[in-house]
């Protein structure tokens, strides 16, 4: 019922954190597979674990794409009704599909969230709420806990699982960095959904992640403006409705 979209350039230092990713999926007690776009790396570098579960789809990609695209062209593989994002060096607790499955089913609403917890090289964690308070929120709601871009983020985006049909209406954006925050914008202001009071997701903090690399924040307050313009504007949309003038019917 459920397609995790993972991106990845399987690097060296990070096969080990894929195969942790997986082992998390196989504790999952809801059904899912998913579906790994290897952005312009070799398939055969795929841990064995991974590459041999049925339950796992491969997009190899020829060139490297960055994951923005890589993601993106990977919702072209998935067949079942909700989609969750995922990094290959994170990991899900063993209840965060069930979790949000549940709510979404007993609802209806188009997508479900929750906390992150950062797990750290020593095993341990931390949780991090976000700034949108656990319940339900209508469409365009969370974008209004982000402040200003500087702030943090409402929402953590792999936290989002959410129905396909919405992710493919609000995929991620053209970014270097930081499509994440664009992806979770464009859902929760297409859709009402519900932020669930429990950690729905693990991200592992370690000297080789993205956001800790020489020249990551370089771009970053630009990212953010863009992604907050984006929020604002999906918010502003439906007060144009109406506010231009019809067309004429073109009289063949």
């Amino acid at each position: 019922m459920i397609t995790v979209v993972i991106a990845t350039r399987l690097r060296e230092d990070r096969l080990d954190y894929v195969t942790a990713m997986h082992t998390s999926l196989t504790r999952q007690t809801v059904p899912w597979e998913a579906v790994i776009a290897i952005d312009g790396a070799d398939p055969a570098r795929l841990p064995v674990p991974v590459a041999s579960d049925p339950r796992v789809r491969t997009l190899a990609l020829p060139r490297p794409v960055g994951a923005a695209c890589a993601r993106n062209l990977a919702l072209n593989e998935v067949r079942t009704e909700y989609v969750n994002w995922a990094d290959d060096d994170d990991e899900f607790p063993d209840h965060a599909m069930a979790a949000r499955l549940d709510t979404l089913q007993a609802t209806g609403v188009g997508w479900c969230a929750g906390w992150s917890e950062d797990l750290h090289p020593d095993g341990s964690t931390t949780l991090w709420e976000c700034p949108t308070p656990p319940g339900r929120h209508e469409a365009g709601d969370v974008w209004t806990y982000w402040k200003s871009p500087a702030d943090t983020i409402p929402v953590g985006p792999t936290t989002i699982l959410a129905r396909t049909e919405l992710v493919r209406a609000a995929p991620m954006g053209g970014l270097v960095q930081g499509e994440d925050y664009m992806a979770a914008i464009g859902v929760t202001s297409l859709a009402p959904g519900i932020l669930l009071r429990l950690p729905v997701y693990r991200y592992r903090k370690h000297a080789g992640q993205m956001t800790a690399q020489p020249g990551y924040h370089q771009l970053e307050s630009a990212v953010r403006q863009f992604a907050w313009n984006y929020g604002q504007s999906l918010r502003h949309i439906p007060r144009y409705e109406g506010s231009y003038p019809r067309a004429s019917p073109v009289t063949p």
